[in-house]
């Protein structure tokens, strides 16, 4: 698997839903501008039996026109290399949310 470092971007002020991501695929860097739409035709592309599709379509829509052949040629000869990096730029995408479940007291019997 190509080594993946990254870097994040703040979006623009127009759209706090946009984010330019940036990694460092096999040495070589990409751009992927992010945006709600995007993120959500992802996840909303998502079935049980279909995860690499949804994720290389993923990566081609928002890659940078500079990256796209670099990156179809990494997609082509690095098998899973799409769900690994669809990880990475969503994990820097997604704002960290503190969710805690809140389990009901037991009731006490008498």
């Amino acid at each position: 698997m190509a080594d993946i470092t990254k870097a994040v971007e703040d979006g623009s002020v127009e759209d706090s839903n946009t984010q330019t991501i940036k990694l460092i695929i096999a040495g070589e860097e990409f751009s992927f501008l992010v945006t709600r739409a995007d993120y959500n035709k992802y996840v909303n592309s998502l079935v049980p039996n279909s995860k690499v599709a949804p994720s290389h379509n993923f990566l081609v829509a928002t890659v940078s026109d500079e990256g796209k052949t670099s990156l179809l040629n990494i997609l082509s000869s690095s098998p899973g290399s799409e769900i690994a990096i669809t990880g990475e730029v969503l994990a820097e995408y997604m704002p960290d949310l503190a969710i805690t479940v809140k389990k009901p007291k037991k009731k006490q019997n008498k």
